[in-house]
């Protein structure tokens, strides 16, 4: 990394910045009908993960809208740490943003109270003015990036130029895994920590935010950072 460069964080939300994936409770829990082959054809990769994610939505009625907002809203958690290093990153005057594949109408009502720009965080949006749930994709895949992303990271850390930004990526999934690739920093946990270590990219394992403040301030004390 080049200190002479800006920072921009790149964060993923289910799993990272919450406990647990929203999607997959979300599914688990209100378990509509159809869902189990969607979710395989998904995981196995036979369909893009913006395929998957609209089916399974579109399987849910909109009249459930507020019942599975209460629902995320009871059971996903913050990861500990969050609150100190959103303080931590804007005292250094870096630039958070949020990634997430998954959607507005339960990502906005659990940050709310951390007051984080809407223009920062990118995700997908839902519609409930018809029957059953449709998802809006405002973050498509761009060139070279042709996986059918939904919201894609890959894109979007790409509208922040190298030559001008040390670009930090932190997540927990595959879906967070090309980001890595293009990554000048990444802080990994779960499945993407092992999909870094089978496949040589650098990255610092972290378990709660408190990790990562403690690493991004020894980077910046060598002056790397």
């Amino acid at each position: 990394m080049n200190s002479g460069k800006k920072t921009a964080i790149f964060c993923d939300f289910d799993g990272t910045i919450t406990l647990s994936d929203n999607i997959v409770a979300i599914m688990k829990h209100f378990k509509p009908d159809g869902i189990e082959a969607i979710m395989k054809d998904t995981i196995e990769q036979n369909i893009s993960l913006r395929e998957g994610v609209g089916a399974m939505f579109a399987l849910l009625p909109s009249s459930q809208k507020d019942e599975i907002v209460e629902f995320v809203l009871g059971q996903a958690g913050i990861r500990e740490g969050f609150a100190a290093f959103l303080e931590y990153v804007r005292s250094e005057g870096i630039e958070f943003n949020v990634t997430s594949g998954g959607m507005d109408f339960f990502i906005e009502p659990l940050l709310a109270p951390f007051h984080i720009p809407q223009e920062r965080v990118y995700c997908n949006g839902a519609d409930f003015s018809g029957e059953r749930i449709r998802i809006e994709w405002p973050h498509p895949c761009q060139p070279p990036c042709e996986n059918g992303c939904g919201m894609c990271k890959t894109t979007v850390i790409r509208s922040f130029p190298s030559d001008e930004y040390n670009r930090i990526l932190i997540g927990d999934s595959l879906t967070d895994f090309e980001g890595a690739k293009i990554a000048d920093l990444v802080y990994s946990r779960s499945i993407l920590t092992d999909k870094c270590v089978e496949l040589g990219v650098d990255h610092v394992p972290f378990t709660t935010f408190y990790d990562i403040i403690e690493d991004m301030k020894q980077k910046q004390s060598q002056g790397v950072l």
